[in-house]
């Protein structure tokens, strides 16, 4: 069984650990966390001229048209480097619900914008009781003439300040099964009657509060079919949760290399404390874990990509173990290093935060276990 990655991957991580060491270094990742926007256009635009906005956009739309394993590699490597900004949000909640399930006209108006690095887009899901299935879309949309009214919020929007559009999961119609009678819609960011407000997370990341005040949007802007825009928002938050754990895998295994190197440096007691068993067992922990989350999250990945029939089974296995075993690391990492692993000015402490943001995106371990029981039958 051949686990290894194709020689196009290979190039593809390769070249994209050396672009991110040079564009992407611990000292952007930190002004980013303190700029109000979360990203550079200049930093936008580099990354848009390599062709990874468009990675999984087929040719006849602007993109290079490879597959969503190669996405994978890539976003283990921005895990690596904790890239900011709204890629994950613009590709994989904008970009990829649009390929699946738009019109040629939706397509043919937004893809090659997101291929060219021109517009921004993200999914605005979840609400204020923070639940990620259907039951939580409670958001009413009303139909009135050529438009639907949205009125209600969104909570923890990913982006949602620098979006130029916002996949808006609204309910238009009451029914008995939560998951008929969710509509999903194109909106613009800057539509009359929408207001964000910056949340302050552990992360820095930009998540957002988005109201929607009597916010009309043309039914021609509606994703899909009125009423059945919830498996399309299942597709993306399964596309979006392998993600989540490719970020995961290469983050913890940063975290993991830079305890090592720490390790064989930092002398204590006239030795390396490497050299101690009790920190080689939480490297060899380290080790165990990061290898694991890489293997259950390339697997998930690949029947996503293959529609395999348990590709939604395995997404939540790979979500519930990636987001404690990576847990497990970076606090393995603080510890090696001692008290400086717990201060914010230095490396070790920036990948604990970050892996927390990850960790609840999307669902955390406890709601995916609940997923792999039903989907068992339990």
């Amino acid at each position: 069984m051949d686990l290894g990655l194709s020689e196009e991957q290979e190039l593809l991580k390769n070249f994209a650990r050396d672009f991110l060491e040079k564009e992407c270094p611990e000292a952007f990742v930190r002004a980013m966390e303190e700029d109000e926007k979360g990203y550079t256009p200049e930093f936008w635009q580099k990354m848009a001229a390599q062709g990874w906005q468009g990675l999984i956009i087929p040719e006849q739309y602007g993109g290079t048209g490879m597959t969503y394993t190669d996405l994978i590699v890539l976003l283990e490597e921005f895990g690596r480097a904790l890239v900011p900004g709204p890629f994950i949000s613009t590709v994989l909640l904008g970009a990829m619900p649009i390929l699946e399930a738009g019109t040629e006209e939706q397509k043919k108006e937004f893809l090659p914008k997101i291929a060219a690095g021109d517009l921004i887009m993200t999914m605005a899901l979840t609400e204020p009781s923070a639940r990620w299935d259907a039951s939580g879309v409670e958001m009413p949309a009303k139909a009135e003439g050529d438009s639907f009214v949205l009125s209600g919020s969104k909570l923890f929007v990913p982006d949602a300040n620098v979006s130029d559009y916002m996949l808006v999961a609204a309910r238009t119609k009451e029914s008995a099964n939560p998951e008929d009678g969710i509509t999903l819609f194109l909106v613009d960011s800057k539509s009359a009657g929408i207001e964000f407000t910056v949340l302050k997370t552990i992360a820095a990341d930009k998540q957002c509060e988005v109201a929607f005040n009597d916010v009309r949007v043309p039914k021609a802007n509606v994703l899909g079919e009125v009423d059945k825009g919830w498996p399309i928002i299942q597709s993306a938050k399964n596309k979006a949760a392998a993600a989540a754990c490719a970020y995961l895998v290469g983050l913890a295994q940063m975290d993991f290399d830079v305890s090592l190197d720490y390790a064989k440096e930092r002398i204590q007691f006239d030795r390396p404390i490497g050299s101690f068993q009790a920190i080689q067992h939480k490297f060899a922990d380290m080790i165990i874990d990061v290898d694991g989350s890489r293997f259950i999250t390339y697997k998930a990945a690949w029947a996503l990509q293959e529609n395999e029939p348990d590709a939604e089974m395995l997404v939540s296995m790979a979500k519930a173990w990636c987001s404690e075993a990576t847990r497990r690391v970076v606090a393995h990492g603080q510890q090696i290093h001692g008290g400086i692993g717990f201060t914010k000015d230095y490396k070790i402490e920036l990948y604990f935060r970050r892996q927390k943001w990850m960790e609840l995106m999307w669902g955390d371990a406890d709601h995916h276990r609940a997923m792999v029981a039903e989907k068992l039958g339990t």
